[in-house]
């Protein structure tokens, strides 16, 4: 669940692992020297030992890191991208954590431009923009009116507010419905949770909160007590469909509603990504996943980092769909001809 953070000269605003290439900074591959490396990995080894939100697994995870490297582990690697991959990939197997991760930039990370609000917005509509109709895929009808919503990624509330409104004000009026998360990789929070709020009669739910290891403070999130149009209410039937792909804000919506006793998931296992992250420049091409905090459920007082958002109706998840519509039919009896 990656948050929206405030720009600053250590801080890269992204919505996912790739940076802009501009004229005056064109995309030549950049070979790196072992100064190069030794410099991100003192970086990521420095984050995981003071920052990391697991405060243990970070330690036990820097100190083999730091092990590795002075053993000569990739100290030969001279391609940025390759060298990225390998710590991304043995960080994640030394924490559980799909979140930390590096990222190679072919063109500098620069601090000034990461001040740029232009910089921010155009890196924002990438991957959350208009050409993915900020993430919704489908918002209509399936069966005997049963509304069928497909979101692909929750947009900044400020982009794509306007376009997740629309939508869950067209399936406001059906009997029950179904939120198609198979294929949602997450996105921002905030906006996971206004499509949450949209389905009580009321605002002020407990939804998942933050614990930061910086403040050692926790926030508490809530449903909003008000939302644009209407809300679809909570007491018609909820079903969240999920897979192994769904992931970070789409499994805290999965895992709030599971955890309010709202919705019941079909489908798959989710991915296991619960600790929100930040973008943090660690080197003039490399930057670092920062990841200080981890979320919490109030309810639960737990989350799904690592073991996933677990379905109350497992299925296949190319099968997740007709397995919702027939569960729908065979408490309703309502039509569920899909065409």
């Amino acid at each position: 669940m990656n948050r929206i953070v405030s720009l600053s000269t250590s801080v890269l605003l992204a919505a996912a692992g790739a940076w802009s290439q501009t004229e005056e900074h064109p995309a030549a591959a950049t070979a790196i020297t072992w100064d190069d490396g030794d410099s991100v990995v003192a970086a990521i080894v420095e984050h995981l030992r003071h920052d990391y939100v697991e405060a243990e697994v970070g330690r036990g995870a820097a100190q083999r890191l730091e092990e590795r490297w002075a053993e000569g582990w990739l100290v030969e690697q001279s391609d940025g991208e390759a060298l990225a991959s390998e710590l991304s990939r043995w960080l994640q197997e030394a924490t559980g954590d799909g979140h930390l991760n590096v990222e190679y930039s072919r063109v500098q990370v620069d601090a000034n431009a990461a001040e740029n609000e232009e910089f921010a917005v155009a890196e924002m509509e990438k991957y959350y923009g208009a050409h993915i109709n900020f993430g919704v895929q489908h918002a209509g009808r399936v069966g005997d009116n049963v509304g069928y919503l497909d979101l692909r990624v929750f947009p900044p509330l400020h982009m794509g507010g306007d376009t997740v409104v629309a939508a869950m004000n067209v399936i406001a009026n059906t009997d029950a419905l179904i939120i198609d998360l198979r294929n949602n990789g997450g996105g921002i929070g905030d906006t996971a949770d206004l499509v949450a709020s949209y389905l009580f009669d009321d605002g002020r739910q407990p939804l998942t909160g933050t614990y930061s290891r910086k403040t050692d403070a926790t926030e508490q999130r809530f449903t909003q007590a008000f939302v644009p149009g209407q809300r679809f209410g909570g007491q018609k039937p909820v079903f969240v469909l999920i897979s192994n792909r769904t992931f970070s804000a789409a499994e805290a919506l999965a895992y709030n509603l599971q955890a309010l006793g709202r919705a019941q998931l079909v489908g798959e296992v989710t991915g296991g990504g619960a600790h929100p992250f930040e973008y943090l420049a660690i080197h003039p091409h490399f930057v670092l996943w920062s990841v200080t905090e981890k979320s919490i459920n109030p309810i639960t007082n737990n989350n799904w980092q690592g073991v996933g958002v677990q379905p109350d109706i497992p299925a296949p998840a190319e099968d997740a769909l007709d397995v919702a519509l027939g569960e729908l039919k065979r408490t309703s009896g309502a039509s569920m001809d899909t065409e």
